[in-house]
């Protein structure tokens, strides 16, 4: 019988955020479920730490540069190559997309949709309300009488029951409910932990800022970011003491007192965004279960890149490629098909997803696609401890920012290279 597919990725989320693998400052049960359910992949390399290159990168199954969509903010995606939603909508799939998608510019409006696949189609880019029509999750917030537009500012952030997160949720349950004579693929977008880390009042409770790991940083940080100051970044090197984070949906009179304004703090918000995912997670999963699906559904959780979270005197993302931006969650389940309970140290690339689904469904992969089935490792077939001899990740004017900085970074099992092109410095 054909599988479904249930296709997470959250935003921003760092690698090391997992109960099951370690992380002690937050609880993660349901996906810590997954962990045990099936494969992990604890080296897992985004193929540009920016979100459109990313996502182009891992729905193609090639590096960005290779399809041309080096950055934010672009017009349209190019017509080919063809998307892996396409290539399972051609084969007899369902396909929804719930939430974000990010393949092209999504200012005050619906981004152009390339030719995706998907049937269903519930849009968010952002907890954003600034557009009058195609937003899913502000027309959700209107349905229950709310606007979103006066939620988001709030300084007790947004409500668990109107948060974008939930709505993911809630959406994603009603897709796999339909009755259908196909099988489906769900490519559910959280928009959490991005910022602006609007997390609910009783979830950021549960985490004490004195009780958050400090970043990694060395006083020698600060010297290196100055040298680095050429190349692209969403924040200027500061002392985690010093670290300001504004949240460009609060005004100057009505900003959160809790607002991120030291890595302490703004870890604890990131903490409390993980919680939150993980919940509406575990509802999805009960719904999955429920309805008698599981067994003949592929899980799928994973994020688009990471986020530097203070370490290295840093906040949010752009031309630098630490492990906390650039290495993310990666695990595989499908019950009695792929290995359980197993963690697999190999290095692989976000740009082996694609080819992965495509042979773990039966289909033909793509002579043009450079990622790499990670099928025998999750079926047991190979060894977990390699899969590449490198990882491979891009910044090219992902931010186009008036530096238009260029730089690829290699990690091998020892090294990590990193080329700022043009500069002596990298």
């Amino acid at each position: 019988m054909t599988p479904n597919i249930l296709w997470i990725c959250t935003d921003q989320q760092r690698y090391d955020t997992i109960g099951a693998l370690g992380y002690e400052h937050v609880s993660t049960p349901n996906i810590d479920s997954l962990v045990a359910a099936g494969t992990t992949f604890t080296h897992a390399y985004c193929q540009s730490p920016i979100c459109t290159p990313s996502r182009a990168s891992f729905l193609t199954g090639m590096y960005a540069s290779a399809v041309h969509v080096n950055g934010n903010g672009l017009e349209y995606f190019p017509d080919r190559p063809k998307l892996v939603t396409r290539t399972f909508a051609d084969a007899g799939y369902d396909c929804g997309l719930i939430g974000k998608l990010h393949l092209a510019s999504a200012s005050q409006g619906i981004e152009p949709r390339a030719d995706d696949g998907y049937r269903y189609w519930e849009y968010s880019h952002a907890p954003r309300d600034d557009w009058p029509e195609g937003h899913g999750y502000a027309d959700w917030v209107r349905s229950k009488g709310k606007i979103l537009g006066d939620l988001v500012p709030d300084p007790e952030g947004v409500p668990t029951e109107y948060h974008q997160t939930t709505w993911c949720a809630d959406k994603t349950i009603e897709f796999m409910a339909e009755k259908r004579d196909a099988p489906w693929l769900a490519s559910v977008n959280i928009y959490a932990p991005h910022p602006p880390f609007n997390a609910p009042r009783e979830y950021r409770a549960l985490f004490d800022p004195q009780d958050m790991p400090g970043p990694l940083f060395r006083e020698s940080d600060l010297a290196e970011q100055e040298r680095l100051s050429f190349a692209d970044f969403q924040s200027k090197g500061r002392h985690p003491e010093e670290l300001t984070w504004k949240n460009r949906y609060y005004s100057e009179e009505k900003d959160a007192p809790w607002a991120p304004s030291d890595a302490r703090l703004l870890k604890s918000v990131y903490c409390a965004m993980i919680k939150l995912v993980d919940d509406q997670l575990g509802r999805i999963l009960q719904a999955l279960d429920e309805s008698g699906q599981r067994d003949n559904t592929i899980v799928i959780f994973t994020s688009d890149h990471g986020e530097t979270l203070g370490d290295h005197g840093l906040v949010q993302k752009g031309c630098r490629f630490y492990e906390g931006l650039v290495r993310v969650p990666l695990i595989f389940s499908w019950p009695g098909h792929i290995e359980a309970g197993q963690r697999s140290d190999a290095l692989v690339e976000l740009t082996d997803k694609a080819p992965t689904l495509l042979e773990l469904c039966g289909q033909e992969i793509p002579d043009n696609m450079t990622g790499k089935s990670l099928l025998p490792i999750l079926t047991g077939q190979a060894p977990p401890d390699h899969h590449r001899a490198f990882v491979r990740c891009e910044y090219y004017d992902a931010l186009q920012a008036p530096d238009g900085t260029l730089a690829t970074m290699y990690r091998d099992r020892r090294h990590k290279l990193v080329v700022y092109h043009g500069r002596e410095y990298g």
